[in-house]
């Protein structure tokens, strides 16, 4: 950005500034912020950035509603984070006090804007590392606890869990088995909007990369496998011997019991328990509760081809023959090159065929 533009807008951003004069030039702002030369311009701006953010808690609700969207926009673009987190060192420790005030009325835009700086792995080491157990716990306290802000649905704290969970520190703290916080999760996998959903989907799975907790996962103390297949099951009806093979909550399920409408978390809930399925010891567990039942009339009644193909790979899992002796856990079997180059192109066509 031109020195001379930037102080100009410093200029009329200050406290003393006419209300409609720092109203108009924060709305230029917001459109500069909308295209990636204008995210890149301000984010070369400390002391812009500053003010903005210092904004974001103005009297005025009109203007710190637009500082709001001002930093969704920057954060939504991953090569500015760097920068912004550089440039202002109290970006993090700041939304994360907006959001965790239930008073607060923008703070699904603090969400979003936090959503988007964890998704890469650097920033989210720093979130990380801002956020402390403490914070953590909070952030935990918010997603399980309904309407707490009567401002904001507070959705994409679900998403927001699951960034975090794509680091080690982040699933260690889920998977913490004193602290009983996955089983507080679970209730919300068929409880809220989809982007919540999503989310809490999303972090299941990233935590099951953990192979070393399946047992855990699949045992009484968390019960983890019930919750993945109930939004997968519909009302089909089965033998009697059929049925007794199946988990209770999944037994004698209503005529029109509807599946999850969303194919991406159908798809996302398919390899959850395909992750369960990487031991031996995962594997038998989640054979023996039905688990194929389940998966056969869901291939039957899915239309989305990319989600079929996900349930034929469990399916074959299921079926299949135990792996020779030594490569009992999947997830430690080295691939050779030339299949992981053929999975990786057949993953890359069902994301394709996703976006058209």
């Amino acid at each position: 950005m031109d020195p001379a533009m930037c102080s100009e807008l410093l200029s009329f951003l200050k406290p003393e500034t006419r209300a409609d004069v720092r109203a108009q030039a924060l709305e230029y702002i917001l459109g500069v912020s909308g295209t990636p030369e204008g995210r890149q311009s301000l984010c070369a701006e400390p002391r812009l950035l500053q003010v903005v953010l210092d904004l974001t808690t103005e009297q005025s609700a009109h203007i710190a509603q637009d500082a709001h969207h001002v930093l969704v926009n920057l954060t939504s673009d991953p090569t500015t984070h760097k920068s912004l987190l550089g440039h202002v060192p109290t970006l993090l420790p700041s939304l994360l006090t907006l959001l965790q005030d239930p008073t607060c009325p923008f703070s699904d835009s603090t969400c979003t804007a936090l959503c988007n700086l964890s998704r890469e792995e650097e920033s989210c080491q720093s979130f990380l590392q801002t956020l402390k157990q403490e914070g953590l716990c909070q952030l935990l306290h918010m997603l399980c606890t309904p309407k707490y802000n009567g401002h904001a649905s507070l959705d994409y704290l679900g998403p927001l869990v699951c960034n975090l969970t794509q680091l080690p520190e982040g699933r260690d703290f889920i998977l913490d088995r004193d602290r009983c916080v996955i089983q507080r999760l679970l209730p919300y996998v068929t409880a809220g909007s989809t982007v919540r959903k999503g989310g809490i989907v999303g972090t299941l799975r990233n935590c099951c990369f953990n192979h070393r907790d399946h047992e855990w996962l699949l045992s009484d103390q968390v019960d983890l496998l019930p919750f993945l297949l109930l939004p997968l099951a519909g009302g089909e009806e089965y033998t009697d011997e059929e049925m007794e093979s199946l988990p209770p909550d999944l037994q004698y399920l209503p005529e029109d019991k509807e599946r999850e409408s969303d194919p991406d978390i159908r798809k996302m809930l398919i390899e959850t328990v395909q992750l369960l399925c990487a031991t031996a010891g995962g594997r038998r567990i989640v054979r023996q509760k039905g688990t194929y039942l389940i998966m056969r009339e869901l291939h039957s009644w899915e239309r989305e081809s990319y989600v079929s193909r996900a349930c034929e790979k469990l399916i074959q899992v299921l079926i299949g023959d135990e792996p020779e002796a030594g490569l009992e856990n999947l997830m430690e079997v080295t691939v050779p090159p030339d299949l992981e180059e053929t999975f990786t192109r057949v993953d890359q066509e069902d994301e394709g065929s996703l976006d058209q």
